[in-house]
């Protein structure tokens, strides 16, 4: 029971942190999108805070769907 309360905590942290680092991300996608519209060369720092948090946020959300799983296995 316990395990299954922690688990649902981990969760919504994980998805708290997703929706932080999907914002973050969006200022160097407007960047990169703006750049790409005027025709010009994208800034390698937006560049590489775009890469960045998407490996991030790709991290967190296979963390995030292991616990998932595991709690769904915890359900049974």
């Amino acid at each position: 029971m316990f395990r299954k309360s922690k688990l649902k905590k981990e969760i919504n942290a994980c998805k708290k942190k997703i929706a932080t680092l999907e914002q973050k991300r969006s200022r160097s996608q407007a960047a990169l999108v703006s750049a790409i519209l005027t025709h010009q060369d994208p800034d390698d720092n937006d560049l590489e805070f775009f890469n960045m948090f998407t490996e991030q946020i790709n991290k967190e959300r296979d963390r995030m769907q292991g616990l998932t799983k595991e709690l769904e296995e915890l359900e049974k």
